[in-house]
């Protein structure tokens, strides 16, 4: 069982790849092409629903031109 703090994190992780991919007009398929995941996989990044790995956060970050101090 996850943590509420968890919950959050995941949350907060995901409304922030969203609202940026957004404003890049990019689909969520454009957004998992460039970084090698599913389109299922990337929109569950989004609903805070799974915990993806750094390696995967950082190519997400680098697609989405994030500054990673924005996020951590």
């Amino acid at each position: 069982m996850i943590s509420k703090q968890e919950k959050k994190n995941r949350k907060e992780l995901g409304d922030k790849l969203r609202q940026t991919r957004e404003k890049m007009d990019f689909t969520q398929a454009e957004v998992a092409e460039k970084t090698g995941i599913t389109v299922n996989y990337y929109a569950m990044i989004e609903r805070g629903e799974v915990n993806p790995s750094l390696s995967k956060v950082r190519k997400l970050l680098n697609v989405l031109k994030i500054n990673p101090s924005k996020i951590f």
